[in-house]
Parts: C-alpha cells; sequence; structure tokens
C-alpha cells in the first residue's frame, strides 16, 4: 500500500462559521409526472449476487443518465432495450421520451449472469452503452442538443469478457486519430480469498481507437486492469488518457497489461539486520539530527546523499537508498550537513526552516526508524494532553477543555471504520503519484460540474459537506475546494432511508433522495425580504438558508436522480418526475 504523500487544503474561505441551520420552508415545488410506456431496465441481483459490494455496485445504481453538454437533457434505458432522452423546454408542455438507439438482442432475454445496463456520454457528440452482459457499444450521436431527433449510430461493438458497468469515458483526437477511453467496473469471483466474500472488484481501463484514414474502424488498442477489496467511492479518468484517480476504502493497485501480468522487480536490499531500527532520530524546535545505521566498510565516497527543501534521499552505492521521501516540513538545506560517526553510521543535521512545531514523524509514511523523545519534550506533551483524560468520566464539565464524553455522541457523528484513500496513477507507468488518507472524510456523492473538466466528488468534512474538483493539471494543488454546502454532511447522515445524493452544477442546492417517495431540498443562503433577529443573541438575521421537502406520486423505488441548475429529475420503475427548483 501506498503511503499518503499529499493532502487536500481546504479553502476557508468558503466556510460559514458563523451558519445556524435550514428554514424549513412551505413554499409549494412545482413538480411534473412523464408516464414511461415501458418500465425502466432495473435488474435485481441475484442469490449469486450476495456481497455488499454487488449491492453498492449494482443494487445503488443510478439509473438516470444527465447530458453535461445540453442542459435539461437525460437519459435512461427500458425493459425493450431502448435509449431514451427527454429534454426539457417548457415544464408545462413535456413530450415522450425519445427512442435514441435500440440494444439487440433485449439485454433481459439474455441467459446467465447480468448487470444493469449502463451508459456514459463521452463528448458532445459520442456515447458508450453496456447492455450488462458484457458487451460494449461506441456510438455516434451527432451534436445531441441540436439532432435531438437524429438516432444514434454504432460505430464499434465488441464482447469483453465478464458484464460490467462503465464509470466513466472521455474522447481524444490527436494526428487524425479518435481515440475514446473508457472506466469498466466488475465484481468477479476470487477463489484466492477463500477468508473474505469470495470476491474481488476490478476497474478495467481500455482505449478504443481508430487509424489514420479509417475513420469508421475502431478497435481495441490496450486493456489495463487494476483490482482492490471494494467498490470505488470515485474512480474517474483524467482528460487525453493522462492518469487515473480512484477514492476507495482499500486501495487499487494495476496487475495487468493487455493480459500480461506486471512483475515488479524489488530493489536489492542493503545488507542491515531488520530486527532493528535503520535510523533513529530526535528533535527540537530549531533543527532534527538524524543518525543512520551503515553497513561496514563503507565509507565516504560510497555515500549518496540528496537534501532538497522538502524532500530527502540517503543511500549507500547503487543499492536501494536506506531512508527515502518527502520531509514532514520544510528545511534550509544551506544550513544542514551530514558526518560520517565511527565507520558505522551516517549523522545528518537539519535545519528546520520553521521553528517551533515538533514534526509527528521525519519521512512521510517511512516505518523504519524510530524516534527519540527527551525528558523534558516527553514531559511537555503530557502536560498538553492531561485534559483528555481522567480517572473519571467527565469530572469536571465546567471547565475549560472538559475530557471528551462518548455517551454526548449520537449514532450520525459516526463514520466508517475503514480509511479511505484518494489516488492518482500516471497513466504511463500505472503507478501512484499522489495518495490522500481520506480518513474520516466520509464520500457523499459524484457531480459533472463542467464537461470539460473531471467529475467533482464530495467529501464530508466535520458537519459540511465539501466539493472537490480535480485540477490533474496542478500537480502541487492536484484537488481544488469549489463549494462548501453548510452542515449537509450532518444532515444527509441522519437520513436512514437516504439512497442519492447530488447537486446543482452552480452549487446554488443540494438534494437527497430517499428509497421512496421523499426528496430534500437544501439552499444555499440568500438575502430575507423581511427583517428578522436572533432572539438569543439579539443580531438581526441577513440570510436564510432554506429547506424544502418534496414528496412524490408513487410507490415505485427511486432508481435514479440527477440535478441540473433549474431542475431536478427522479427516475422510478414507471414514471420520470421533474421538481421546478429555480426558475
Amino acid at each position: 500500500m501506498a503511503y499518503a504523500n499529499c493532502s487536500l487544503r481546504v479553502d476557508r474561505q468558503l466556510l460559514d462559521p458563523s451558519f445556524e441551520s435550514y428554514r424549513l420552508s412551505l413554499d409549494p415545488i412545482p413538480c411534473y409526472n412523464v408516464e414511461l410506456d415501458a418500465a425502466v431496465a432495473e435488474v435485481k441481483l441475484k442469490d449469486s449476487q450476495y456481497t455488499l459490494d454487488h449491492m453498492k455496485a449494482f443494487g445503488m445504481y443510478n439509473y438516470l443518465h444527465i447530458d453535461p453538454w445540453y442542459e435539461e437533457s437525460v437519459y435512461f434505458v427500458d425493459c425493450k432495450g431502448r435509449v431514451l432522452s427527454l429534454t426539457v423546454t417548457l415544464d408545462t408542455a413535456l413530450g415522450k421520451p425519445r427512442e435514441m438507439f435500440r440494444m439487440t438482442p433485449e439485454p433481459s432475454s439474455c441467459a446467465g449472469e447480468r448487470v444493469c445496463a449502463s451508459l456514459s456520454l463521452t463528448s458532445a457528440t459520442w456515447a458508450a452503452l453496456s447492455d450488462g452482459v458484457g458487451n460494449l457499444t461506441l456510438l455516434r450521436t451527432s451534436k445531441r442538443g441540436e439532432s435531438s431527433h437524429i438516432k444514434w449510430e454504432p460505430m464499434f461493438s465488441e464482447c469483453l469478457g465478464e458484464p460490467f458497468t462503465i464509470l466513466h469515458s472521455l474522447s481524444h483526437g490527436q494526428a487524425g486519430v479518435h481515440t475514446i477511453d473508457l472506466l469498466l467496473l466488475r465484481i468477479q469471483k476470487d477463489p484466492a480469498d477463500a477468508k473474505g466474500s469470495g470476491f474481488c472488484t476490478s476497474l478495467e481501463w481500455i482505449t478504443v481507437g481508430n487509424s489514420a484514414g479509417q475513420e469508421k474502424k475502431y478497435e481495441v488498442r490496450k486493456r489495463r486492469l487494476m483490482k482492490g477489496r471494494s467498490v470505488p467511492h470515485y474512480a474517474a479518468l483524467e482528460p487525453q488518457g493522462k492518469g487515473l484517480m480512484v477514492a476507495s476504502e482499500r486501495p487499487f493497485s494495476f496487475k495487468e497489461v493487455d493480459g500480461v501480468p506486471l512483475e515488479e522487480a524489488p530493489a536489492e536490499d542493503m545488507e542491515v539486520e531488520r530486527s532493528e531500527p535503520i535510523y533513529f532520530w530526535q528533535q527540537t524546535e530549531e533543527d532534527v539530527t538524524v543518525c543512520v545505521r551503515l553497513p561496514e566498510g563503507t565509507t565516504k565516497d560510497d555515500i549518496r546523499f540528496k537534501l532538497s527543501v522538502d524532500c530527502l534521499c540517503v543511500g549507500v552505492r547503487d543499492y536501494a537508498p536506506l531512508l527515502k521521501g518527502q520531509l514532514f516540513a520544510p528545511v534550509d538545506p544551506e544550513a544542514s550537513v551530514w558526518t560520517i560517526k565511527d565507520d558505522k553510521s551516517l549523522e545528518v543535521s537539519l535545519q528546520k526552516r520553521s521553528e517551533g512545531p515538533l514534526w509527528s514523524e521525519l519521512v512521510l509514511g517511512d516505518r523504519k526508524g524510530e524516534y527519540i523523545m527527551n525528558e523534558e519534550q516527553a514531559a511537555q506533551l503530557h502536560l498538553r494532553l492531561a485534559h483528555l483524560t481522567a480517572e473519571e468520566l467527565n469530572p469536571n464539565p465546567e471547565k475549560d477543555k472538559p475530557p471528551c464524553n462518548a455517551q454526548e455522541l449520537e449514532e450520525c457523528d459516526g463514520f466508517p471504520e475503514d480509511s479511505s484513500t484518494l489516488m492518482r496513477f500516471d497513466g504511463a507507468t500505472l503507478k501512484p503519484t499522489h495518495v490522500v488518507n481520506l480518513g474520516s472524510h466520509q464520500y457523499l456523492f459524484t457531480v459533472d460540474i463542467n464537461p470539460s473538466e473531471m467529475p467533482a466528488f464530495c467529501l464530508r468534512h466535520d458537519v459540511d459537506a465539501l466539493l472537490w474538483q480535480p485540477r490533474p493539471e496542478q500537480p502541487s494543488d492536484l484537488w481544488e475546494h469549489t463549494a462548501t454546502f453548510n452542515a449537509l454532511g450532518y444532515v444527509q447522515a441522519s437520513k436512514r432511508d437516504k439512497k442519492f445524493a447530488t447537486c446543482a452544477p452552480n452549487f446554488s442546492y443540494a438534494a437527497l433522495a430517499e428509497c421512496l417517495r421523499r426528496v430534500f431540498i437544501y439552499r444555499q443562503p440568500s438575502p430575507v425580504d423581511t427583517v428578522l433577529f436572533n432572539r438569543k443573541q439579539g443580531r438581526q438575521v441577513g440570510q436564510v438558508a432554506k429547506q424544502q421537502v418534496a414528496s412524490l406520486e408513487s410507490r415505485d423505488p427511486v432508481l435514479g436522480f440527477r440535478a441540473t441548475n433549474e431542475r431536478l429529475f427522479v427516475l422510478t420503475r414507471s414514471n420520470l418526475f421533474i421538481l421546478k427548483v429555480n426558475n
């Protein structure tokens, strides 16, 4: 497993520490109903699909797809194998969904294992379709907003093995060659997992392209397979296929390329006994001293030493480095020195760039060393943490820093036990370049904000929900905090029947859908028309955040849920509901 080497940087200007709560608004939400002439192609899980991963991947699948290139257009697949489209121009004059493509044979008639059919809108003129039984079809759609009456033309169709769903796809071209990259998800049996569920999760990155001069002949160019032990919360490809980002409870790694297993040749280890730490380190408020154990007979000329502001590398000759990685905090390379002590150890003195804060580790993620703390530092640390422990449970509740009382926590304050990670993989080397430990930042939802960018994802930070936009063009700041939904992290945790969550592309509201009927809308704070005062604090209230609740006239489970700046689309087995949220 790769250790965390970076973190998510919260934009404090997007936080509202004075936010109080949502106010329930009784303003009616106009709701329009489109009855479907055929049921949605819902796939019920079989007895053989019994794991939690099957439920997350297929049981909670969002059957409704929104077109980020052409607003107010949604797509879904019905039980007749038809890809249907509905574009809203006038809420009071809704037409029937229009057929754009029909799969042959119908997926429901196929025997054997089957998952839900999935659609991914690759670009403004292309789409990718999976029939749920293992076949992939690439469709040329023309410009969908201008040619909504033109049926889609299949340009490529091939069976790719076991059933899968399409998580993400993108299209790009260069020198007359058109390329489409797709990310496929499968839950496969794993005979080697005897102690677990017996299944593993695979992500397959497939590249399909044509050749110069042969515009209509497409074929699979490359297949890359990665595996993990959990269904990813988030998985998306970078523009031009330059990389891949995955957020999951358990890490993923690449295993095969074009069917050939990847073999990692480990570097030759130094002849240093691993029963003891390779290095020891201690620190003061001004500097850090590191003592690295060396093999016998090591001379000054054998040392390979590199130091920059935030990275350190110590090695001997051409062997694998004894110590290498990103430092906990910046140092001053000009004021740092190293020397050999008694031909047995290398002593490195690092001058901290910022005096005062103590480091919790020397090199991020490195576990081969041992920290030596002097008695004075231990006493100071004990004094600072003394208020967190006591012989009695909350003995002095009036104290400035009372100890934590677990009995005061509510059920929705809990977080998943597994610690999720967010990883970025390089498209050329297939190695992780950036790793973020998400810790207790619970994943909430994924949303397309801009069709030219990667999908954004929303995480819970304390009680709020923060939206993060990947920026592959900024390696030093790969994920940007772009919006905050106040208290949504806490609110959504209290909804026991929540099935889907999303937000408007302009961040004007967030919405939650329960398994049956109810939809909750949480608007951003907006100015009030009348004068309001907070009775407790005696101050005037200038903005109010409204909460609205809509109840659908249907007893069928909610199968799809998408949002635009003006509308919410809710798909059930036999109906498509359109809620007019903003004018």
